[in-house]
This record gives C-alpha cells, sequence and structure tokens, in this order.
C-alpha cells in the first residue's frame, strides 16, 4: 500500500530545441564572462553553470574558440541590425548619419557592459579568431563608408580614415563600459571625430 509520504512522480523537463539550447548557452556564457571575467570562459565551466552535460556544450561550439566566435558574432549582429535600423529612419544628413553611428556604436558595447572587451581581447590573441574579428570590422567600416561618402567633398572616404574612426570608437565604448567617461561623452566625442573624419576627405 502506497504511502501518504510517498514523494510525487517528477514532472518531466521540457526538451529544448537546439536554437533554445544555443540561446540558453550564450545567456549563460555571457552571465559567466560578467561574472568571473572571459578566463574563466571554459567549454567544462560553461556545461556547470548551465546545468547541462559538457558534450552539449561541445555540440554546440567544439571548442572555446567557437565559442568566442559565436558570442562575437551575436554581439556584431547586434550592432549591425541597430544601426542599420537607425540608419534607415534617420535623415539623409552627415549630422544624423554620424549621430546614429556613434550611438550604435557605444549603445550596443554598453549592452553588453564590460563583457564585449573581455571577448574582443580572447579574439585577438588567436589567428583564426582575429580573422573573423577583421572580417566584421571591414563590413562595419563598408556600412559607414556607404552612409557617408555622400557627404565627403570628394564623394568618398579613405580607409585610412575609417580605420581612425574604428579606432576612436573602440576606444571611447570602451572607456563608457568601464565608467571612465559617460556614454554620452563618448557618443558626442565619437560623433566630432566622425564628422571631421568625412570633412577631410577633400
Amino acid at each position: 500500500m502506497s504511502s501518504t509520504h510517498d514523494p510525487a512522480p517528477a514532472t518531466p523537463r521540457r526538451r529544448l530545441s537546439r536554437a533554445q539550447r544555443n540561446r540558453q548557452l550564450l545567456d549563460a556564457a555571457w552571465r559567466l564572462i560578467r561574472m568571473e571575467g572571459t578566463e574563466a570562459l571554459a567549454l567544462g565551466r560553461l556545461a556547470e553553470k548551465a546545468g547541462v552535460t559538457k558534450p552539449v556544450v561541445y555540440d554546440h561550439f567544439g571548442t572555446r574558440a567557437g565559442l568566442l566566435a559565436a558570442l562575437y558574432r551575436e554581439y556584431d549582429a547586434n550592432q549591425t541590425s541597430l544601426m542599420t535600423a537607425a540608419l534607415q529612419a534617420g535623415e539623409a544628413t552627415l549630422a544624423s548619419r554620424a549621430a546614429v553611428i556613434a550611438s550604435a556604436y557605444v549603445q550596443c558595447v554598453l549592452s553588453q557592459g564590460r563583457e564585449i572587451p573581455g571577448v574582443i581581447a580572447a579574439l585577438a590573441g588567436s589567428p583564426e579568431l582575429d580573422k573573423i574579428k577583421r572580417e566584421y570590422e571591414t563590413a562595419f567600416m563598408q556600412a559607414c563608408r556607404e552612409a557617408l561618402s555622400p557627404f565627403a567633398p570628394a564623394r568618398k572616404i579613405a580607409s585610412a580614415g575609417l580605420w581612425a574612426m574604428l579606432g576612436a570608437a573602440e576606444a571611447l565604448s570602451y572607456a563608457a563600459a568601464t565608467g571612465a567617461i559617460s556614454a554620452a561623452q563618448a557618443q558626442d566625442e565619437l560623433f566630432e571625430t566622425i564628422v571631421a573624419m568625412v570633412a577631410r576627405n577633400a
């Protein structure tokens, strides 16, 4: 005879789809970096934090480099989506487009807090991952060139100017992310940098 103290049968856990599991793992990875730093981002540690077995994590990312690449791709996709939508909705003026680029870059970095600088630093430590980063940087600069070229005196933007703009964007955004300057200061300074860069392309 069954006792009234017998435990109730466990409710079966809902199985996540591959996309849902991937989302769960990426969210856990961002949290892990936020709490413990990029150095702690090992696949085994991620499995522990996400409450899954190691093979699940290895199936999704393969290696630590694969996980870092996935995190960077997500960051870049968010940045690209934000900037593209804002450019399409904004006015076709230099001031509007410079403001959109400055705001999108800074806000996307701030949305990841202090995590993304660590991810980017880790990417730079691997030739394979640095190549991925450079490809996304090139795509970002091309989007900026297309948005800004109509306002340059020569109707084109030199690559050197775009690299300088990107360097300023990274430095200012990370300064804002660490609290060295405010987000408004970062955006204002980047805006002025972009406008000056366009004006120099005579």
